[in-house]
């Protein structure tokens, strides 16, 4: 998908590092990581992390990363999301949602999209709905400084109610090696997020 604004305003740490990891998710989610992106997950700096979900989730990242060859990884996310007529899994918010794909939660984002502003890149042939899209408009969101009401909106019509499902499958997903480690920090993550995005409905009752 592509978006017609362009500035980018600065950003506080915290905001800054949820849209880093929105967008790192939605890479993993979207192609096979290339070696560039697996050196940079085996270099990563975990001794401060700490021991909550998050930290434990950055941790194994790290660890399955330093034991994944490019083979197996491209294997892996053939049997996972490909497969032969289908993945073992299936990262669309529709077929989580209705149990097919292309059905009314897509028809519903499509509208949301076109009202933020995202058009569909024309070299693009699967639904908006795949988890990678979703998480690419979640960073955008973030990245250009959209309110936490617009962040929360959307995450909840659109990702909460099937996203953390999506990553216990994926933790457990009999094809899934390096990306049960994928679906660990997944599903942190976003338990982080919903309880974050939660507060921003709480802050706005307090303020008025």
């Amino acid at each position: 998908m592509t978006m017609t604004a362009e500035f980018y305003p600065a950003l506080t740490e915290q905001d800054q590092l949820r849209a880093d990891i929105y967008s790192l998710l939605a890479a993993l989610l979207r192609a096979v990581p290339g070696e560039e992106m697996m050196q940079w997950l085996k270099e990563l700096d975990t001794d401060d992390q700490d021991g909550s979900d998050m930290g434990k989730a950055w941790l194994t990242l790290q660890l399955a990363a330093t034991h994944a060859s490019q083979e197996q990884l491209a294997d892996e996310y053939q049997d996972l999301f490909i497969g032969l007529g289908r993945g073992e899994l299936v990262p669309y918010g529709s077929w989580y949602l209705t149990g097919s794909l292309m059905e009314t939660p897509l028809a519903i984002l499509r509208q949301d999209l076109n009202q933020l502003g995202f058009e569909r890149a024309e070299d693009v042939h699967e639904p908006e709905d795949h988890a990678a899209a979703l998480f690419e408009v979640m960073a955008y969101l973030i990245a250009s400084g959209s309110s936490g009401a617009t962040q929360k909106t959307f995450y909840e019509r659109h990702l909460g109610g099937w996203i953390g499902r999506f990553f216990r499958d994926l933790q457990i997903a009999d094809a899934a090696v390096f990306y049960s480690s994928v679906g660990t920090l997944g599903r942190a993550f976003t338990d982080f997020e919903t309880d974050m995005l939660a507060a921003v409905q709480e802050q706005a009752l307090s303020v008025s």
